[in-house]
């Protein structure tokens, strides 16, 4: 574990997976990250890379090769992640390509994730290098997961999420069975900007937004007011999870998504693949705000 702090947060990161695991405000030790229950979902907030979500059959094909990579890719409870860099307000871990991750992933690559703590405010960069001589295909994203309720004698649905601009949105459905993008789509969101937090709101997996006008959104009480904001300019895709008997909520900004349950499993072509060419290096930040009167 290491930490960062100043004079509102501090925050703790997990090297395994260089996983965030708590963000405590110094004035009154307010938690505000899922504690990763393993009764009910074992992790705080995974790092989604090459790859968000599920493949079909586990297996990607990139040039005529066939690959096999579990759900959400390669730095989630890894522990050949190592700290890299850390200064007085950042914290950055690296992930290099290796003889093993060549089997499975056949690209020479550094995935490094920077923490940096600002005032009342986390950035999270993801950054990709490309260190081969052919381009490299990727996605990446995060999977935060944040305590819902925060404070005593609330329940989950005291809260709600606000996004930036009213929405019309609608949910891209999950296969149950196999985790894949179904092309079937629910109504969430009737000209709205809110979305109130139930349970049964997860009964049929994530809600996954392709189209939102929104690139912030907070979570707040009908108690306490706001929270906490996740802004994700650099993000396209959103989506909206917990386990239905979970009290947190991931409010995850992609840079991919989920196989379709009609994908050739082309990684080349993969929806929301990005390719980064050789020697060229990538970069994409989402940041999480605590509320200023919590900290």
């Amino acid at each position: 574990m290491h930490t960062l702090e100043n004079s509102q947060l501090k925050i703790t990161v997990n090297t395994v997976g260089a996983e965030l695991c708590k963000i405590t405000s110094v004035k009154n030790n307010t938690e505000f990250m899922w504690d990763a229950n393993p009764n009910v979902w074992g992790s705080f907030a995974p790092n989604l890379f090459p790859i968000i979500g599920a493949l079909k059959e586990d297996t990607y094909i990139f040039e005529d090769s066939n690959y096999a990579l579990p759900k959400h890719g390669m730095v989630r409870n890894n522990k050949s992640v190592v700290l890299h860099e850390q200064t007085a307000n950042s914290l950055t871990y690296r992930l290099a390509f290796s003889e093993a991750s060549l089997k499975i992933y056949p690209f020479k690559f550094e995935f490094l994730i920077t923490y940096k703590l600002v005032n009342n405010t986390i950035e999270v960069l993801h950054t990709v290098k490309n260190v081969d001589d052919k381009p490299l295909y990727f996605s990446v994203g995060g999977h935060p997961a944040f305590k819902c309720p925060v404070f005593e004698n609330e329940v989950y649905e005291d809260y709600f999420l606000e996004f930036e601009h009213i929405e019309n949105s609608k949910t891209h459905l999950i296969n149950m069975e196999n985790g894949l993008i179904s092309d079937a789509t629910k109504p969430i969101f009737n000209n709205t900007n809110k979305l109130p937090l139930t349970h049964n709101l997860f009964n049929e997996d994530a809600l996954i937004f392709k189209d939102l006008k929104s690139k912030k959104v907070a979570l707040k009480s009908k108690t306490h007011g706001e929270v906490l904001s996740v802004s994700y300019k650099d993000f396209p895709y959103l989506g909206i999870w917990a386990k239905p008997t979970g009290d947190y909520v991931c409010i995850e900004p992609w840079l991919g998504i989920a196989d379709n349950v009609n994908t050739n499993q082309d990684f080349k072509t993969k929806e929301g693949i990005i390719k980064l060419d050789a020697g060229k290096t990538f970069e994409a930040s989402y940041f999480i705000e605590i509320h200023e009167s919590l900290v």
